[in-house]
């Protein structure tokens, strides 16, 4: 029994002195609701998202103990830098409606709030009806698409020329990308496996995937995708029609991710590539660039870093090309 004792009173005072020791505490000061976000969102973001996303974080007692108020403090610092919602009101409306899209689908992963915050925080999760909320509230915010018919009739014929090839470029007159890939003018002849529409910066987006991703996508097999797997997702701007339905509107720029996972082990087993507008001007100034293609696909890094979740092609024929 004095064995025991003298173990608890030896803990005790160990966990006493670690309280000497103490990291900065980030700093606290009131954030003000956000200007242009109804209440009932603001109540949400404030209960669930504040303390790590903004100037103002209310630290429970047990957030302030040694070591616990280390770990705390790393989630504080980097929730701020990744979104801090008490500089809302100076980012550009684009800006911000990127960021609430990512944010929404990273709570609807299961990834935010952080599970390890939850086990301390359970008050912070998030109900059906708050994630409804939100996602009413998101879609809300949807970019404005004027209707142009003038430019809707060219934008038009820019696309049939897009899918004629009119447009295209030599593999070989394209700049790769800063890591070595090269462009795959030849995408335009795959099968399309997906489309998507992005409403928080006004993108139609077609994916495209060659002959290995259909047949990864046929035999389920996407988890993670063979190698030799080309995905490819074009992107434009949106045109309203006069009835109401979207169309193309300018080519934005295509991108590739191309798995390899021996080539491309210090990214993720991905090669990353970009190419910009009409002119197909590559992005990314280094090959360094790769690193944020991956930090946006953190979130679906349990589905081999893909968002796509690609249409049903089991009785799709492969086409030879």
């Amino acid at each position: 029994m004095k064995k025991i004792r003298f173990v608890l009173l030896s803990i005790a005072v160990i966990i006493a002195l670690m309280q000497l020791i103490r990291p900065k505490q980030p700093s606290n000061t009131p954030s003000s609701d956000l200007p242009g976000i109804p209440h009932e969102v603001n109540a949400i973001l404030r209960s669930s998202c504040f303390d790590c996303h903004s100037s103002q974080t209310n630290l429970r007692w047990y957030d302030q103990l040694t070591p616990v108020n280390y770990l705390v403090n790393d989630h504080i610092t980097r929730g701020r830098k990744a979104l801090d919602f008490s500089n809302w009101g100076q980012l550009p409306p684009a800006v911000q409606n990127t960021k609430l899209f990512y944010s929404l689908n990273k709570i609807l992963w299961g990834q935010m709030p952080l599970p390890s915050y939850l086990l301390a925080h359970p008050q912070a999760a998030l109900s059906e009806k708050e994630i409804h909320t939100l996602k009413d509230f998101v879609r809300s915010r949807k970019a404005a698409i004027g209707i142009d018919t003038i430019k809707t009739d060219k934008i038009k014929q820019q696309f049939a020329d897009f899918v004629q090839q009119k447009m295209r470029q030599s593999d070989q007159t394209v700049q790769p990308a800063p890591n070595g890939i090269r462009y795959i003018s030849d995408y335009r002849n795959w099968t399309i496996i997906s489309i998507t529409d992005r409403f928080d910066n006004g993108t139609l987006r077609m994916i495209y995937g060659n002959n290995i991703a259909i047949k990864a996508i046929q035999e389920r097999q996407t988890n993670p995708w063979p190698d030799g797997t080309i995905l490819a997702k074009a992107a434009w701007k949106q045109i309203a029609n006069a009835d109401g339905s979207l169309s193309t509107g300018d080519f934005v720029q295509v991108e590739f991710m191309i798995k390899d996972a021996k080539q491309y082990a210090a990214t993720s087993g991905w090669g990353w590539a970009r190419w910009r507008g009409n002119d197909l001007k590559t992005y990314g100034g280094t090959a360094l660039f790769t690193a944020e293609c991956i930090a946006c696909h953190q979130p679906v890094k349990a589905n081999d870093l893909v968002f796509t979740r690609p249409l049903d092609l089991k009785k799709l024929t492969v086409r030879n090309h």
